[in-house]
């Protein structure tokens, strides 16, 4: 096997993140191959290390590949590092309220003096305007931009099941960062990129407003919607198991009914010859359909659709992933140190969803434990190890040590 591709290798990150989207912008930018130091706060490190519930796998999932150095840069000292590591920077990333990086003297105009060739990412809750100085979060703007009302049913707003804005956030960054790397080398002089939480979420509504316009009235929530595809269903299958169905066009529907042997009444009604003639019918078709499926097996009704090449999935959940095996044999999860309920232990986590050629991208290092690498990278940055003793005994640099 060949090696894993690093298409960023030589490229030096500063993240200071915390929660998601800061540390999933470090944690790609890592993953393709630059050298990412995490600037934790000292002593006690980035706080998603120690959340509770479901938030207890934040800090495993998006902080592999990265080193950690743990400043305290509310002492003179502890910005001196911050500012001497981001003159041999090239992207810096943050995502902290409105203001902390400039009371820190962290921000953008502070660190371009620095660097002038410093690419400064800011993750924020809203791009520039009215609500750029309000905090937000990945719920807050779900609400605010309409998708947690059209992911539940009528009078029922819910929001998504995983943090997708502040993902796409920080994904959106990472297209800006690497269009600003571009024009650097054109120019010699980086810039401040800003990508935001409210703006993601507004561009996935997109589709919704420009279809409320088209239809000439306000769109219905997904739940309640009349949808473009008249077999666009979950089925109940005898052995209490779903999967989900999806029929997008005539032939699919054709090869449906010979499969699954659809009683020639449904298969051969002139007014079903069509996906507009099948949608038109729903609530008849779609009753019968289900009642067809139902006595079926789920691998029996699956199987049916695999050998079809009809578009079917079953109705998973995120644990069945570990052991999903198109993932396990693409190179899909990478095996990562993570903090459980026994200890620590090895989990099977989701690499990058792309390849280079046909390869997958790889995990160079685990999680890093807080500060772990400080003496490493101040080392590097020219500090001698006595500096970085009196770093440590004045409390602007905690010593580090693994994740554990």
């Amino acid at each position: 096997m060949t090696a894993s591709p690093r298409p960023l290798a030589g490229l030096r990150v500063l993240e200071f993140g915390h929660t998601i989207m800061g540390p999933c912008a470090g944690m790609v930018l890592a993953d393709l191959g630059a050298d990412v130091v995490k600037v934790e706060p000292a002593p006690l490190g980035d706080r998603t290390r120690s959340l509770p519930g479901m938030a207890a796998g934040f800090f495993t999932t998006f902080n592999r590949n990265k080193r950690s150095i743990a400043l305290d840069l509310k002492t003179p000292d502890g910005r001196a590092a911050a500012h001497r590591l981001v003159a041999r920077a090239d992207i810096v990333v943050e995502n902290f309220g409105p203001g902390t990086m400039e009371r820190l003297h962290c921000g953008w105009d502070d660190l371009s003096k620095i660097n002038p060739k410093l690419i400064y990412l800011a993750l924020k809750g809203f791009l520039a305007g009215p609500y750029e100085h309000r905090a937000a979060l990945d719920e807050v703007v779900q609400f605010q931009a309409g998708l947690a009302y059209m992911t539940g049913p009528p009078g029922r707003p819910l929001r998504a099941g995983a943090s997708v804005i502040d993902i796409l956030g920080a994904v959106f960054g990472i297209t800006a960062v690497l269009a600003a790397l571009r024009e650097r080398e054109a120019t010699g002089r980086g810039q401040r990129i800003g990508s935001a939480l409210f703006e993601s979420a507004v561009f996935l509504m997109g589709s919704h407003m420009a279809g409320g316009v088209a239809v000439g009235q306000p769109v219905p929530p997904m739940p309640a919607r009349l949808g473009a595809w008249g077999v666009y269903d979950v089925f109940g299958t005898s052995d209490g198991r779903q999967f989900f169905l999806g029929l997008t066009s005539d032939a699919h529907w054709k090869r449906f009914c010979s499969v699954f042997n659809v009683p020639s009444e449904i298969a051969d009604d002139p007014r079903l010859a069509d996906n507009t003639g099948r949608v038109a019918q729903r609530d008849w078709l779609i009753p019968r359909l289900t009642a067809l499926i139902a006595p079926m097996t789920l691998a029996d009704a699956t199987g049916r659709c695999e050998a079809e090449v009809l578009p079917w999935a079953p109705v998973g959940r995120p644990d069945d992933l570990f052991e999903d095996p198109h993932l396990l044999s693409g190179g899909g999860l990478l095996q990562t140190l993570a903090r459980a309920v026994d200890g620590l232990r090895m989990v099977g986590l989701p690499a990058l969803p792309v390849e280079f050629g046909r390869e997958r991208l790889r995990l160079t290092r685990q999680p890093p434990g807080i500060g772990e690498h400080g003496r490493e990278v101040l080392s590097e940055a020219g500090y001698g190890s006595g500096e970085i003793d009196a770093l440590v005994a004045s409390g602007a640099l905690a010593a580090g040590s693994p994740l554990r």
